[in-house]
This record gives structure tokens, sequence and C-alpha cells, in this order.
């Protein structure tokens, strides 16, 4: 495996995350809680050290399901890797069929409750990469950067950031409280964040890239015939999974597969590596219940892509025609 320090932090994590919100939310039931755990242990020995998760991955009947699957999975492990979970959401109507809109709520009395609640289910005395999940519109951003700078005088959280966070914004709190890394959306369908790129290398920053494979789509091994379960699956109604949307992006796939065989890869492999090859500060988060998927993510680090072949990746994709891609889960007002 290769290693990435964040931003100027110096917080180091493999150039591969595992994103492991799907383990537990928004794509179909929760899986296997036996055969996540052995999964999870795969994934320390293969050398991934950066978990994401969250306090709101999780189910009607369980709504922290995730955050205590990694509690108890990762436990036997936690000297050795970097945990990073998210607060300042809840659901509007976690009971309905997804996506939900999104409550967010950063006052500070919440942020308390939130990492005291994420401690006891991780099972660990820190957290090492504490995220706002979404901005809060109602909340200050230096109120909000100075929480996380008591937090981290008290030893609660070692580093924190933003989700799906805007320059002006990500700007305002840094100058309160240093901010490690942004966790934004980014993909090859999903590119709407790339200045953002800048400004993070500009700040010293971390770009950590959550759904860098636009929920699956980019691994290539979906058709518009698959099907997924509306009530508990996100991608049954994710505008890339239409059935038109694979028609739309026949241009995108056949690039893929073109680098992917030039490069002896998989597509996958190559949506991975084109980020990462792109700048030094960008960590794919990229979520999976499988093995055969764990060690696909983790083999993107060895393929190297030339400056050059990223430059012209990046030109044939500001040519070609390509569908609607799921930008998030609505903010209600």
């Amino acid at each position: 495996m290769y290693y990435r320090t964040l931003g100027l932090s110096g917080l180091r994590v493999s150039a591969v995350g595992l994103g492991c919100m799907g383990m537990s939310h928004a794509y179909g039931v929760p899986a296997d809680e036996q055969e996540m755990t052995e999964l999870l242990a795969d994934a320390v020995e293969m050398g991934y050290t950066l978990f994401d998760t969250a306090e709101v991955y999780g189910t009607p009947n369980c709504p922290h399901h995730n955050e205590e699957l990694l509690g108890k999975a990762l436990h036997p492990y936690r000297d050795r890797i970097v945990i990073a979970t998210k607060f300042g959401l809840t659901f509007d109507n976690p009971g309905g069929a997804g996506p939900h809109a999104l409550v967010p709520d950063a006052r500070p009395d919440t942020i308390r409750r939130s990492v005291e609640g994420s401690l006891r289910r991780l099972r660990t005395d820190h957290i090492d990469l504490y995220y706002q999940h979404r901005i809060d519109p109602k909340a200050e951003p230096e109120e909000v950067a100075g929480v996380m700078a008591d937090l981290i005088r008290e030893g609660k959280i070692l580093h924190w950031g933003i989700s799906e966070t805007t320059e002006a914004y990500l700007r305002r709190v840094h100058r309160v409280c240093p901010v490690t890394a942004i966790q934004n959306r980014f993909s090859m369908l999903a590119r709407w964040h790339e200045p953002l790129l800048a400004v993070c290398e500009e700040l010293g920053i971390g770009f950590v890239a959550h759904s860098p494979l636009a929920n699956g789509v980019l691994t290539n091994r979906y058709t518009a015939d698959t099907p997924f379960d509306p009530a508990t699956d996100y991608r049954a109604s994710m505008p890339q999974y239409r059935a038109e949307s694979f028609e739309k992006n026949r241009a995108l796939f056949s690039l893929l597969e073109k680098l992917a065989e030039e490069h002896r890869a998989t597509a996958s492999q190559i949506s991975l590596s084109w980020m990462m090859n792109k700048r030094p500060g960008i960590v794919p988060i990229p979520g999976t219940r499988h093995l055969f998927r764990l060690k696909e993510n983790i083999g993107a680090a060895d393929i190297q892509l030339s400056g050059e072949e990223v430059k012209a990746i990046d030109m044939a994709l500001d040519k070609m025609e390509m569908s609607e891609v799921f930008g998030g889960s609505p903010i209600k007002k």
C-alpha cells in the first residue's frame, strides 16, 4: 500500500481509503455483520488505514449501525488505523424510501452530544478525523470552528474537516481552526468541485473524494437492467442508473475500457488512478461489501498515469456527452 499525508496536517493515511457507509446504509439492507467484520479485518491486513463512517449511517431501527459495526470490528486494530466520522445531520423522514432529505444541525450542544455518542459507539477515546457532515446555514462558521478547536484541545478529536464544503465556508473556518481535510463528491461524472483542488493546495488541506466511482456506475459492471430495491437502495432513484443514462455514458465507458486495456487494469482502477494522479493530496474512499472489490480498489494505487495522460483524459471528459449524476440528498429548507 502507498500512503499520503492529508495536506500539511501530518495525518498519514492509505492512498485509498474505505468508505463504510454502504455496509449499513443506502445500498440495500445492511450486510451480514460477521461478513463485514471479516471484510474490515481483511482491509486492515491489506494496508487500508483510513476508514470512513458517520453517525447517521444506519436504518430506522438501528440509526447508528455503521459506527457500531466499525467500533466492534476495528477495535483490535485501533492503534493501526485512522477513523473518520461525521456530525451535524439527521434525516427528515428516515422511515421513507431514500434518498432522504437532510436536516443540518451544527449547534455547539448538538456537536457535543454527537462527539460523545460517536466516541462511545466507536469504542475509542479519540476520533482521528471529525467532519462536519454538511454546512448548517443557521450556524456561524466561526462558532463551529471554535467548537472543533475546543474538542482538539480536549483530545476528543485529533483533526477536523468538512464534507461538501464551499470555498467561502472553508476559508472562514480555516482561519479559526485549521482544517485537515475536506470530503466532497468527486468522480469522472461529478467534477463540479474541481476548483476546490487548487484552494486545498493553497491552504495545505487534503481532499478526500467520496463517491469516486459515481456510486458504483464507473465500475462498468452494471447495466440498465440491474435491479435495485427502491425501499432500501438509493441507486434505484439515481439519474446515472436510468436506462437512457447508460446510452448517454457510452463514450465514457468506452474510454474507461480502452484505458483499462492499455494499463492492464479495470475501469474502477482507472477511475481512481485518474484522480490520485491528478494531485498528490487526493485520497478516494470507494465503498464495497466484497473482498474482490476491496483488492481491486487498493490496486488502483499501483497504476501510474502521467501528467499528460491525466490532461488527455480531462480534455476527453470535457467534450463528452454525459448523463446526470446523483449529487447528494437534498437539504431541507
